[in-house]
């Protein structure tokens, strides 16, 4: 006759999916959890980037090529303008596109300053598996994709060398916030009609984070920059612990925003960090903006920059420095939603 102490154990191992281990002569507890799918990503044009992604994911694809697929849309539409094909200009009317890519093994690569190729996110993925290196910049990338069988092409669309052609007229430099949300493709008619001609564009990225249904993560990041920027300029999207950041035991951020700021704090890093000691995604995003608010509190008001988490359990926070930063989920229970942040300000 089983013994009533060892029955209820069964039953409730059978009730809660719980499985009894020996460890050491001791019994632990295992919560056998069913793994969900997910993808999120950055503004308006993550839901097309969403929806890439999620054809990977539910047929049991891995994270890793789900956000690289993901984010490949937005870099081959011409009618965004802050990514890939179609990217503003830097001020000698050079289209240059950063990305750095991170799988779920720690694994990472990165381009930047990289001319000429559409799909950098790819290439970045190339440095990550082809070379010993995290990244390669300027000509260094130009070349590798070139030996990568990587088609060469003219990335400056005749409406961005327009925008570019425009803005020299006085070479005024004024960032805009929530510019993504005015250049999104159901904008893209009207991109310049509420602004001055010179305004220049900011916080340009779409940053992707996945988990698949094995439960592990991987992000990506890709942006054509800051608009009109000094030739060779450099923002946080490319830089791993930066613009993106994946640490499979605990979570994955990006970010979006003046790179600048990003830079300062290494804001992704941050974000994980904050979340391995135990904070909710949401407010791990709040606190590491409130680093840059603490410091720079004048600088913080004039600027925008938001991060996007996810933690290992599935569980999304985002937060801005200012209204109007949006962000897409993709889940079995949210099928592709645009939703808004909180912010500081």
């Amino acid at each position: 006759m089983t013994h009533r102490r060892e029955f209820l154990k069964a039953t409730t191992a059978g009730l809660f999916g719980i499985s009894l281990l020996p460890v050491r002569n001791k019994l632990q507890l295992k919560v056998q959890r069913q793994v969900k799918p997910l993808v999120i990503s950055t503004w308006d044009f993550g839901i097309q980037a969403n929806a890439a992604a999620w054809a990977i994911l539910q047929n049991g694809g891995r994270a890793l090529d789900a956000v690289e697929a993901g984010v490949r849309v937005p870099e081959a539409d011409p009618n965004i303008q802050t990514i890939g094909l179609g990217g503003l200009p830097d001020r000698d009317g050079h289209v240059t596109l950063d990305a750095c890519i991170m799988d779920e093994h720690g694994n990472a690569g990165a381009v930047a300053c990289l001319e000429h190729i559409v799909h950098a996110i790819s290439v970045a993925r190339k440095v990550m598996e082809k070379t010993p290196h995290v990244m390669l910049v300027g000509e260094g990338a130009l070349q590798f994709a070139l030996s990568q069988g990587f088609p060469k092409q003219n990335l400056l669309t005749p409406a961005a060398e327009k925008a570019w052609k425009e803005w020299l007229k006085t070479a005024h430099y004024h960032p805009v916030i929530n510019i993504e949300n005015q250049l999104s493709p159901a904008h893209h008619d009207s991109t310049y009609s509420s602004h001055h001609p010179g305004d220049s564009f900011n916080h340009d990225t779409i940053g992707m984070l996945a988990i698949d249904q094995q439960g592990n993560l991987s992000g990506a990041c890709t942006t054509s920059g800051l608009a009109f920027k000094m030739h060779g300029r450099v923002g946080d999207s490319p830089i791993i612990g930066a613009g993106l950041f994946v640490d499979n035991e605990v979570g994955a951020a990006t970010a979006t925003g003046v790179g600048e700021a990003n830079m300062r704090i290494c804001g992704t890093h941050t974000v994980v960090e904050l979340m391995r000691q135990g904070h909710h995604p949401e407010e791990a995003c709040r606190l590491a903006l409130e680093r840059l608010v603490k410091k720079q509190p004048d600088y913080a008001r004039s600027i925008q920059l938001a991060f996007l988490a996810v933690d290992k359990n599935g569980t999304i926070g985002a937060y801005a420095l200012q209204k109007g930063f949006t962000y897409a989920v993709y889940t079995p229970d949210i099928p592709n939603r645009l939703m808004e942040s909180k912010s500081i300000y």
